[in-house]
Formats: C-alpha cells, structure tokens, sequence
C-alpha cells in the first residue's frame, strides 16, 4: 500500500499549521516555499484540505490558509481522507465478491487500520 505524494504534502502542510499555531493567514507562497515545492501543485492539495473542512481559506490582499478544525480534532485518517478519498483499498475481482473470505479479511484489516489513523492526532506527533 502507498498513498500519492499529495498526502504527504497534505500531512505535512497541516503539521506546519499546527506547529507554528499561526492565527494569521498563511499565504501560498511562502508555504510552498517551506516545501519546496510548486505553488500550482500545492494550491490544488490545499483545495483539497479546504474541501474536507480541515482548513479554510480568505481570499484578497491579506488572504490565506488557517486551520478551520481545532489542532486537537484532526487525525491522519481526515487528512488521508481528504487527499485520498473513501474508495477501499482492496475489492475482490472474482465472482464470489460479496462471499469472498480474502475480501472480509483485506477489509477487516483495512478497518483496523482506518482505527488506528483516526484515533492518532497530528497534533501528537509533532
């Protein structure tokens, strides 16, 4: 299992707006700079996080991107979810799908793991 290069930027832009606690808006520019990486890129991870309700952005001369949830509600599961979406990560491919024993088995372990993530903060890590 890998997740896309987008949820790691992700993971890391909410970790910097955690960290740094900021009540100003952060702009994008600067944010891209800190993750060396295209503000084009970075603006499109950043709508994504916008439309998870996990930040909120202003736009105009002083606009920016700030936290919309509280440091202590997001866990890694909402900002995966928000990069990655709800689309499981195995489906059986055989005729038996709904009977599939390998398919209850990828799906409990998938469930475990989604427990995890969702109870691990991001605010705990840093």
């Amino acid at each position: 299992m890998k997740y896309t290069k987008a949820t790691n930027y992700a993971l890391h832009i909410v970790a910097y707006m955690i960290k740094y606690d900021k009540r100003d808006n952060l702009s994008l520019l600067p944010l891209a700079n800190h993750l060396n990486t295209s503000p084009s890129y970075l603006s499109k991870i950043l709508t994504q996080l916008v439309k998870a309700n996990i930040i909120k952005s202003t736009p105009g001369v002083n606009g920016g991107y700030v936290l919309q949830k509280s440091k202590e509600e997001i866990s890694l599961l909402d900002v995966i979810k928000a990069t990655e979406g709800s689309i499981p990560m195995f489906t059986c491919e055989m005729k038996e799908n709904h009977a599939c024993k390998i398919q209850k088995a990828m799906e409990e372990a998938e469930n475990m793991m989604e427990t995890y993530l969702k109870n691990k903060k991001l605010f705990e890590i840093i």
